[in-house]
C-alpha cells in the first residue's frame, strides 16, 4: 500500500487541495477536470447562478449519467443473457434430434 500524496485541482478557476493514495491520483485528476467541464457547461448556459447551485446541478447531471449507463449496462446483460439461452436451446435441439453431435 503506498502513502498518501496531496493533489491540488482546479474546478471554476478555484485551486482545492485533498490527499489521496498514490494509485488514486489519476482517477482523481480526471474525476476533477470532468465536474470542472460539467460545471464550466453550466456556468456558459447562464441560467444557474452561485457555484453551490452549480455543484448541486453538475452532480446531478454526472448521477443521471452514471444511472442512465447502469441501465444500459444491465439491459445489454439482459439482452446477451437472453441470446445465450436461445443458442443453448438451439444447441440443444440438434443435439436431440439424431442422438449425437459430429463436428
Amino acid at each position: 500500500m503506498s502513502g498518501q500524496t496531496s493533489v491540488t485541482v482546479r474546478i471554476l478557476d478555484k485551486e482545492y487541495q485533498f490527499a489521496c493514495a498514490e494509485e488514486e491520483r489519476m482517477a482523481l485528476l480526471q474525476s476533477a477536470d470532468y465536474l470542472n467541464e460539467k460545471m464550466q457547461e453550466i456556468r456558459t448556459g447562464g441560467k444557474v447562478i452561485g457555484l453551490d447551485r452549480m455543484a448541486v446541478m453538475a452532480a446531478l447531471n454526472i448521477a443521471n449519467e452514471l444511472l442512465q449507463d447502469r441501465t444500459g449496462a444491465e439491459n445489454m446483460a439482459e439482452d446477451v443473457t437472453a441470446r445465450i439461452t436461445s443458442l443453448n436451446a438451439q444447441i440443444d435441439s440438434i443435439v436431440d434430434q439424431d442422438g449425437s453431435f459430429d463436428f
